[in-house]
C-alpha cells in the first residue's frame, strides 16, 4: 500500500477528487491533507471523507523536524501538491526526490514562476491572448515550477474568454486528468502495479 498526502492551501476540490479516485484502489491511501491554512475548505473535505488533516502555517512548514516526523507518522511515501501556495524547503525535496509533484493551472514553462497561481495565472492567459490553455503536472524541484513536465493537457479558448472562463476550462481538465495522472505516476515508479 502506498501512502500519499496531498498538500493544499484552499477550497480542495482537486484534493476531493483525488480521495474519491483512490477510495477503491487497494494499492493507494490518501493517508494525510496538509494545509498550511486553518481556513482552507480542502479540511473540511477531508473530515467528510474520512482522511487525517493537519494544519502547518509556515513556520512550521519550515521545520525539518516538525514536517519529517509528520510524514514519517504517517508512513508518507508519496506527496501531491494540489493547490498548495508555499515554496517546498529544499530538505523536503531531497526526501521526497521523484516522490512529490505539483498541478500547475497552465501550460509550463509559460505562465509558471513566482506569483503565478490561482487567478494570477488565467488573467496573464489573458492577457497574452493565448488560443488555448491547459494544466501541467510536474516533478517539484527547488526551481518554482521549473521541475520536470510529467504531462500537459490543453483546452482552446476564444478571445471572448474571461479569466473566469479560462479559470473554469482548465478546471475541467483538472478534474478529468489529474488523478489519472497521479496513478500513472505511481506505475512508472514502480511504487503499485
Amino acid at each position: 500500500m502506498v501512502n500519499i498526502a496531498i498538500f493544499v492551501s484552499g477550497s480542495g476540490s482537486n484534493c476531493e477528487n483525488i480521495i474519491r479516485y483512490f477510495q477503491t484502489n487497494e494499492q493507494v491511501n490518501t493517508a494525510l491533507v496538509v494545509s498550511n491554512r486553518s481556513d482552507a475548505y480542502a479540511l473540511t473535505r477531508a473530515e467528510k471523507l474520512n482522511v487525517p488533516s493537519v494544519v502547518l502555517p509556515k513556520a512550521d512548514f519550515n521545520n525539518e523536524e516538525k514536517v519529517l516526523k509528520l510524514m514519517s507518522d504517517h508512513r508518507i511515501d508519496f506527496i501531491v501538491l494540489a493547490g498548495f501556495l508555499l515554496m517546498i524547503p529544499d530538505w523536503l525535496i531531497a526526501a521526497y526526490r521523484h516522490r512529490m509533484i505539483n498541478l500547475h493551472p497552465a501550460l509550463l514553462p509559460k505562465f509558471g514562476g513566482i506569483g503565478m497561481y490561482g487567478h494570477h495565472v488565467h488573467e496573464a492567459v489573458r492577457k497574452a491572448n493565448e488560443t488555448e490553455t491547459g494544466m501541467t503536472v510536474h516533478w517539484v524541484s527547488n526551481v518554482c515550477d521549473g521541475g520536470e513536465i510529467i504531462a500537459q493537457f490543453r483546452t482552446p479558448i476564444t478571445a471572448d474568454d474571461t479569466p473566469d472562463d479560462i479559470a473554469e476550462k482548465e478546471h475541467i481538465l483538472e478534474m478529468e486528468h489529474f488523478p489519472q495522472v497521479i496513478e500513472a505516476v505511481l506505475k512508472q515508479e514502480g511504487l503499485i502495479k
